[in-house]
């Protein structure tokens, strides 16, 4: 399905990209880490037959420039970028469904927190919650190593320490526009790491929620919060096809799975 539509919404303090595909309910797919936009295009092509998708690369990621230096509260900022996305392309409030994707995940629940009415269903993969595990600490510790080991060595380096969440296995190389993992060290993943969703309001929205993992990564930390998110919001953990980037590797068999989910959506009551 070829692109409908590109282009450049100006935001405070950024430009965002952004692409629209297909035609049908409208759905947004949120990129995490250092991802833009080209990590879900086989994903869109696919959802693109039923559904009109809208993906986007995050402020100061690849395509979507900064007009000055990151501020304030990391997870405030994505969840207002997506809302002013949503508000560019469904000018009129139409409901939208969402997956997100790592910390894309934790910018999905914040969304649908902040702008419930927006929200129809909300499909969480494998989002960095750590700080909600038992050994939460530990993990702080992890991170901020990664950080000094980034500060230190070098981008190299750091991405090579984040092994241990993938079990000891390099994260598998991924579609993107640009290189942004420096990018992603010194203004992402400490944030979004750090971020502990609100328990008491996702609580009063979890019916719209959908948990979910990667079966090939349920060993790993990084699936690890998806399960105690789950868990703490009585949701049942569903599992997609591959590991934590399984929407790349296996697009067709992820996308009937996701449409499945996104057709039993409840419709929003106000």
């Amino acid at each position: 399905m070829d692109t409908l539509e590109s282009g450049t919404l100006a935001l405070p303090g950024a430009r965002l990209y952004f692409e629209v595909r297909g035609r049908g309910p409208l759905l947004l797919l949120v990129p995490g880490g250092a991802s833009d936009a080209e990590v879900f295009r086989g994903l869109a092509e696919e959802l693109a037959a039923r559904h009109r998708v809208v993906t986007y690369d995050p402020r100061g990621i690849s395509r979507s420039s900064l007009d000055a230096a990151p501020t304030g509260p990391w997870i405030d900022t994505q969840a207002e970028d997506a809302v002013r996305l949503l508000d560019h392309v469904a000018p009129h409030g139409e409901h939208v469904r969402v997956f997100g994707s790592c910390a894309g995940g934790l910018t999905t629940l914040e969304l649908l927190v902040r702008h419930p009415q927006r929200v129809r269903c909300a499909v969480v993969h494998e989002p960095p919650a750590v700080g909600l595990l038992p050994d939460a600490a530990r993990h702080a510790a992890f991170f901020d190593e990664v950080y000094a080991i980034f500060r230190r060595e070098g981008v190299p380096a750091a991405l090579d320490r984040l092994r241990d969440l993938f079990g000891g296995r390099a994260a598998p190389p991924l579609p993107r526009a640009a290189d942004n993992d420096a990018y992603f060290l010194s203004h992402v993943m400490l944030p979004s790491t750090r971020h502990v969703p609100d328990l008491t309001a996702l609580a009063a929205v979890a019916g719209r929620i959908v948990m979910a993992g990667g079966r090939e990564s349920r060993t790993y930390d990084v699936h690890r919060p998806a399960a105690e998110l789950a868990r703490r919001l009585g949701r049942q953990l569903v599992e997609f096809p591959g590991g934590h980037a399984g929407y790349a590797k296996h697009p067709a068999s992820f996308a009937r799975q996701l449409e499945q989910l996104l057709d039993d959506a409840r419709p929003v009551v106000h």
